[in-house]
Formats: C-alpha cells, structure tokens, sequence
C-alpha cells in the first residue's frame, strides 16, 4: 500500500504554526512514502478581500528546500500549494502565479462565499435557519463551478467543505443532496478540463466529499483523478485517516489514486 499525504499546511499559511521538517518527520513516522507541502496562496489579503501585493515565494522554497535537506531520502517530497478563492479575482491570480517557482501539485478550492456575502470565510459563516445554511451551501457551489470553469489547477479541494463548518462545528446536519444537479455539472466541467478531485480525510471525521459523490465522481469522470489530503495544519494530523480513505475508495469502486509530479498524475493501485 503506497501511503501520500496530498494536503499539508506549514508555517508558511497564516493559520498553521508548525515547520515543513516538523510536518515531513511526523509522515515519515505514520509511515507515508510521499506528502505534498500545500500551503494557502490566495488573490486577496487573509481575513480580508483586499487584493495582496506580490507573493514572497523566497519563504515557500527556503522552507521547502530545507525540509528537503533535513529528511534526505527518507521519504518523497512534493512542493505545491492551495489555490484558494481565485475566483475572486482570476487575473489578480494569474499575475501572482507569474512569478512562482514550479510546483508539483495545486489545490484549487473556495472557502469564501461570493460577494452577495461580501466574501464571508465559510468558517465564520452562522445561519439561523436551515434554509439560510443551504442558501450559502448554494451560494458556494456557486463560486466551486466558477472555479472548476476557470480550471487552473490539478484537482479541486474538498467539495464538500461547507458540511465541516455547519455540521462538525455549529451542529446542523445537513447534507448536499438537494444540489446532486449543481455537484453533477460540476463533475462534469472538471472531467472535461482533465481535472480531478480531492479526497479530503477531514482529520478523521468526515469524509470530504463521502461515498456517494465520489461514486458520482467516478461514474461521471472520464478518468476519475483523485488524491488523498488530510489538511493537516500541525504534524499531530499528518498522515490521520489516509489508510481507512483509501479502504473508502476501493468500497466506491475506484482502482488507483494519484500523487503528482511537475503537475503530472503519477497513478498507484489501490
């Protein structure tokens, strides 16, 4: 069984604290023979929608090359990043992008609602009603077709993001099958842009998204592209759940799963 980590947040995202060797040495300890270093890259200025100034990439590849030269061959490195929110300003982004180093691996993914919310973080996001909570579930699969229209990355980041917030955090339980046609569409522009989608092992709870999308997924995909991520934001969840997610993905049918190089698929069976 090849184990990968393919969503890692270093010190170097404004809400992590913990170095990419400190993050390297615990996968290297939960046993993974390859993680990808996937800190947030955004068009606008954290905790904000103010457009940001260019991007010090000299930060991101110091601490990558010295992951690099503390775990040796010990285990695979990759350098990538999550795109966050492009969509609120694509040539905003593409001029940040212009100037970064070569990744292996980008995350595209949203976690801000559109502009009839004035960009409110989903983390924040507080509905009185269960009406009101799916009206912002809308409105963010909204912006995720937007996104995967636009199409500027390796695989979309955790589709079903909003259910962490309302159900895990404020205690609704809600799912996303009212949107199954929204979800559909946008399975089908990812499939045809050769895109793919992330399963997200949420730290152990649940599944972003869970069995039935990526059943969806893999009966609607050309060639279904996933990868595994736990959105660590500290070395105690490295690694968490990658193995019982894989044991998901054979249950959902698929075969393989992908890591990346240079922005490649690089396929392992299941």
């Amino acid at each position: 069984m090849y184990l990968a980590d393919y969503h890692l947040h270093s010190r170097v995202s404004p809400d992590a604290g913990d170095s990419m060797i400190a993050l390297a040495e615990a996968a290297a300890a939960a046993g993974l023979d390859e993680i990808c270093f996937t800190d947030h890259v955004e068009p606008i200025v954290w905790a904000s929608t103010d457009l940001r100034g260019p991007y010090d990439w000299s930060v991101l590849t110091q601490e990558f090359t010295a992951a690099q030269e503390a775990l040796g061959g010990r285990i695979k490195l990759r350098l990538g990043i999550e795109l966050g929110d492009a969509c609120w300003n694509f040539a905003h982004t593409e001029k940040l992008l212009a100037n970064a180093p070569p990744f292996d691996f980008i995350i595209g993914s949203v976690h801000m609602l559109s502009k009839r919310y004035n960009g409110l973080d989903l983390y924040y996001f507080d509905p009185k009603t269960e009406e009101e909570a799916y009206d912002g579930i809308a409105d963010y699969l909204g912006q995720v077709k937007i996104m995967a229209e636009w199409g500027k990355f390796d695989v979309l980041g955790h589709l079903t993001l909003p259910l962490r917030y309302l159900n895990e955090n404020r205690g609704w339980n809600l799912s996303m099958d009212r949107f199954a046609g929204e979800i559909t569409n946008i399975f089908a522009i990812l499939s045809r842009k050769g895109i793919g989608i992330e399963l997200n092992t949420n730290r152990g709870n649940t599944p972003l998204p869970d069995g039935k999308w990526l059943r969806l997924y893999k009966d609607l995909a050309a060639e279904p592209i996933v990868t595994l991520g736990t959105d660590a934001h500290s070395a105690k969840f490295v690694g968490c759940a990658v193995r019982e997610r894989q044991a998901l993905l054979r249950e959902c049918g698929f075969r393989r799963f992908c890591t990346f190089d240079q922005r490649v698929p690089v396929w392992h069976s299941l």
